[in-house]
């Protein structure tokens, strides 16, 4: 006895599962650009290659966590302080947590 012939093309994912691998496909691209962002843990010559974007929104994402301790140390601060640190001398390799930590304590009162 024959089969009855299939209503779902055989090439086609059904909706469902197309939905799946967009959605994972989306995540996926979401997560390399989170993956792209600079972190403290960085090396200083990372951030001196880094985009001016990259730059901007580490310095956002400083100014949103020290802001409690002085509203001095804004996005403008950082960017502006992180640029003479990491290029004024020899960085190494040390990461931009010593730079992050410079700034902080020279914020002026």
């Amino acid at each position: 006895m024959p089969l009855a012939p299939s209503r779902i093309p055989t090439t086609a994912a059904p909706r469902p599962i197309r939905a799946l691998l967009l959605a994972c496909g989306l995540l996926g691209a979401l997560t390399g650009a989170a993956e792209a962002r600079l972190s403290v843990t960085d090396k200083l010559s990372t951030y001196r290659r880094a985009s001016s974007e990259d730059r901007i929104d580490l310095a956002n994402r400083l100014a949103k966590s020290f802001s409690a301790l002085s509203p001095r140390l804004d996005r403008d601060y950082f960017i502006r302080c992180l640029e003479e640190t990491v290029n004024i001398g020899d960085p190494r390799d040390l990461e931009l947590d010593a730079a992050v930590r410079l700034c902080v304590a020279a914020v002026p009162e």
